[in-house]
């Protein structure tokens, strides 16, 4: 068996199969929930599985923060004199709509803990609904989501289907007031169309974890531009993620030793 997570090292792994791979192994655990990271020859072998879920909450913790912090902006109002003691209007989540693109463990984990605040909560899927949730309704395609949204909440696989799935077409459908946060990866947004409809007022900020590429050259606009929030893939950072891929990797151990199915396998026509 091989566990591994993306680590630095993996940038210096050959970008052809080694010579005898894959050796003796007959199963593959991995850290993260997606597979990008990694040479392809790796998923070209033994099961893989992937480390599903593991880092939802403190996911949907950083995607609160960032609702929480572009609705009531207290930084900006933030009082440092006299001068600055003034009524300022603050935003209100009471109302508003969260889109959330994929609605996986890290979707669910925000519509569990958007829903209190009042929230209408909209979700775009890409396998049927065999039945809906209370307070979440579903919607059948990311142009009709983006113009649903007052926050849109990016948490796809990064899959062939998925690249530039947020495009200039679909950056055009979104309300001026639009708040976007990515914490999947970088490649589903057109990361130039993007700045262009930041500067040209078609939505009103990102908050962005991930980027394309990651991270970004020095350089890139997207450093200082505005009206963006850019944190280096941290957002799952913070959670018990290290407990829960052991218990994950214990629990599937045992199915493996039983020759029970494993949990989480990542299936090669879904990206995913």
């Amino acid at each position: 068996m091989l566990l591994t997570r993306p680590g630095a090292g993996w940038n210096k792994a050959p970008s052809a199969k080694p010579a005898g791979w894959p050796f003796r192994l007959r199963w593959i655990q991995t850290a993260s929930t997606g597979v990008d990271f990694f040479p392809a020859w790796l998923l070209d072998g033994p099961v893989v599985t992937v480390g599903r879920g593991i880092s939802a909450d403190p996911i949907a913790e950083y995607i609160l923060a960032a609702i929480l912090g572009f609705e009531k902006r207290i930084h900006d109002v933030r009082a440092r004199s006299r001068r600055d003691w003034k009524l300022t209007s603050l935003g209100s989540l009471d109302g508003k709509t969260v889109g959330i693109a994929g609605f996986g463990a890290i979707g669910r984990a925000v519509a569990e803990r958007a829903r209190p605040f009042g929230v209408a909560v909209k979700v775009l899927r890409r396998t049927p609904w065999q039945y809906t949730l209370p307070g979440v309704q579903p919607v059948d395609t990311i142009e009709t989501l983006i113009e649903l949204s007052d926050h849109l909440v990016i948490a796809l696989p990064a899959t062939a289907k998925t690249t530039h799935l947020i495009n200039a077409e679909v950056l055009a459908r979104a309300r001026k007031s639009l708040h976007l946060i990515n914490v999947a990866r970088g490649r589903i947004i057109d990361q130039h169309e993007l700045l262009r409809a930041l500067d040209a007022g078609k939505l009103a900020d990102a908050t962005l974890d991930v980027t394309d590429p990651e991270p970004p050259p020095d350089g890139d606009p997207i450093y200082t531009h505005p009206k963006i929030v850019l944190t280096p893939h941290v957002s799952w950072t913070g959670g018990e993620d290290i407990k829960r891929l052991a218990d994950k990797t214990l629990v599937n151990l045992d199915a493996y030793a039983h020759g029970a199915p494993l949990a989480d396998v990542f299936d090669r026509e879904l990206e995913y």
